[in-house]
């Protein structure tokens, strides 16, 4: 019952200059400001790509506030679009999983996701043209979690996902298992990452020792990371990480730092099939031709 990872949300303390930040990286545009009642919150939309930003700023106690005191500005939630939301609606009231709702969207705290640190905003699928911006989508979000195969099963069952199609995924180089949840394995990159951390002395087990289960980062695409690049290199050349030798990387990623408190990996488009099943969708890289 998801088609996409849609959207992220930021908890930040001001909204006006992270979106200065989205604008001068990524090239992308303020989309919409309003409130969030349900999180206390002030929130700026930005449009990059067929991507949203949801940038939240508190407006008194709630769980962005809380988020800000605790964690620090960052990663607040997961955004998935749902071709059917009051169908995903009824199934949750179902299983009675707690939400809250604003007049387009479901918002699913921590709690509702089993206590794995996964919280999400659902918003109902569009086919909406692409917006101006250097990348073109996201397709993941990572989540820190104790036991990846308990919670792999748990959002299987929470958001109706076919459990045969989740690809298991495993790094020596960062120290994790886990499984990516395809959406729609035959079609599109679009998951939540579910990993494990094992190599505790590593970044992503520091994390998660610090912050225990918890959102992680985000990945998007681009078609042409050489410009993504370029601009990194002029607006904050120690806020990244790849290939600075190659004429077109495949693969970087956009420290916290640089983006508001988010860590964000970008990857050529279709190069995200290399670790996701599917190798020989990978188009190569014209610039190593």
């Amino acid at each position: 019952m998801l088609s996409r990872i849609d959207r992220i949300q930021l908890a930040v303390a001001d909204r006006h200059a992270a979106a200065l930040a989205f604008t001068r990286l990524l090239d992308a545009a303020v989309a919409g400001e309003d409130a969030v009642a349900p999180l206390a919150a002030r929130r700026t939309t930005l449009a990059v790509g067929r991507a949203a930003i949801e940038l939240l700023e508190p407006d008194g106690a709630g769980a962005v506030a809380e988020h800000l005191a605790s964690a620090g500005p960052g990663l607040f939630a997961a955004g998935v679009a749902s071709p059917d939301l009051e169908a995903l609606r009824r199934r949750f009231i179902d299983r009675r999983v707690d939400f809250a709702e604003t007049a387009d969207q479901i918002l699913l705290a921590p709690a509702a996701s089993g206590g794995t640190g996964l919280r999400c905003v659902v918003s109902a699928a569009r086919d909406l043209p692409a917006a101006p911006g250097l990348v073109s989508h996201l397709y993941e979000v990572t989540n820190l979690v104790v036991d990846w195969e308990a919670a792999a099963r748990d959002y299987a069952e929470l958001f109706a996902l076919d459990p045969t199609g989740f690809c298991p995924i495993t790094s020596e180089e960062y120290g994790y298992r886990g499984t990516l949840t395809m959406f729609a394995p035959h079609e599109r990159l679009d998951r939540i990452e579910v990993i494990t951390p094992f190599a505790l002395e590593k970044t992503m087990g520091r994390y998660m020792t610090k912050r225990g289960p918890c959102l992680y980062m985000c990945f998007a695409e681009a078609p042409d990371l050489a410009i993504v690049r370029a601009r990194l290199e002029e607006h904050a050349p120690h806020d990244w990480t790849g290939p600075a030798a190659v004429p077109a990387p495949d693969t970087l990623f956009i420290h916290p730092r640089a983006l508001g408190g988010l860590l964000m990996g970008v990857s050529r488009t279709s190069v995200g099939w290399t670790w996701s099943g599917h190798p020989e969708r990978v188009v190569p890289n014209p610039a190593t031709r």
